[in-house]
């Protein structure tokens, strides 16, 4: 007997012909609610990611004949084309691609690993944007298909301490929605999901569990924020952001000097 109930049937009926989702990044997180959401909407699951195990181990739940996974590390640039090539030859077709596979990292950038800053931009923006044209090609050629690409309330400032972070998501944001006003008349609708700090790994993952950014907040958790991602791409809204400060930050930014928000994300990105 598995843990799913049927949820959100409501949307799943107004677009009756999408069944396989292919979700990046599925192993923990935002990333693996979406799966679990989406296997509650009766689609088939395709879901890759780094580990393995952890990968079994959802398979496992949701059952083999209904989720299929792919091990691959997507910060290898050969990882997105090998994903898409294995898939057709499986002779599947996927009706939603949700590229939620991401990772940051904190710190004064001078101070980094520069290997890890150039795996963040493979992993964040290349991997993203090939995975996006294969399968969005294939949507646009038969009408029909919906992409989630999950970026960050970082996305809209610069982001010190974070810096290549926040420009990465900036990239999907601005990808997203150029590609949402292209294809949305082609029968594809691209939504980006913008969430806020957000209890997961990935504070523990970038090293910034220090910072007061994620230390002095209570923060939504991640099955929140993938049911909000859930409900806007079956929407086929352009974009959603999670929460009323996120939504009343990202406004302020719009009007606030360029310098005073630089101060700003610094003093509350600043370890406590």
């Amino acid at each position: 007997m598995y843990w799913w109930r049927p949820r959100y049937s409501h949307y799943y009926r107004k677009i009756i012909n999408l069944k396989t989702v292919l979700i990046t990044g599925a192993s923990a997180g935002i990333g693996y609610e979406l799966a679990k959401i989406f296997a509650e909407n009766n689609f088939k699951l395709i879901l890759a990611a780094r580990r393995e195990d952890r990968l079994k181990e959802i398979q496992t739940q949701i059952g083999s004949g209904r989720c299929e996974i792919l091990t691959y590390d997507l910060s290898d640039i050969k990882s997105p084309q090998e994903i898409y090539n294995v898939i057709k030859q499986k002779n599947i077709q996927v009706d939603v691609l949700v590229n939620n596979a991401g990772v940051g990292d904190y710190g004064l950038f001078h101070e980094l690993q520069l290997e890890k800053q150039l795996q963040m931009i493979d992993l964040n923006i290349r991997s993203l944007t090939e995975l996006t044209y294969l399968f969005g090609k294939d949507m646009v050629t038969r009408k029909s298909g919906k992409i989630l690409n999950v970026a960050s309330t970082a996305a809209f400032q610069p982001g010190p301490l974070m810096s290549v972070y926040y420009a990465t998501k900036h990239f999907v944001l601005a990808f997203s929605e150029g590609l949402y006003n292209e294809w949305s008349e082609l029968g594809v609708t691209v939504t980006t999901l913008c969430p806020g700090p957000t209890a997961s790994e990935f504070q523990a993952q970038a090293k910034m569990q220090k910072s007061k950014l994620v230390s002095t907040m209570k923060l939504p958790s991640a099955k929140e924020v993938a049911e909000l991602g859930f409900k806007a791409t079956m929407s086929g809204k352009r974009l959603a952001i999670h929460g009323f400060f996120n939504k009343l930050m990202i406004f302020s930014v719009r009007f606030a000097p360029r310098a005073l928000i630089l101060k700003v994300v610094r003093a509350i990105q600043d370890p406590k």
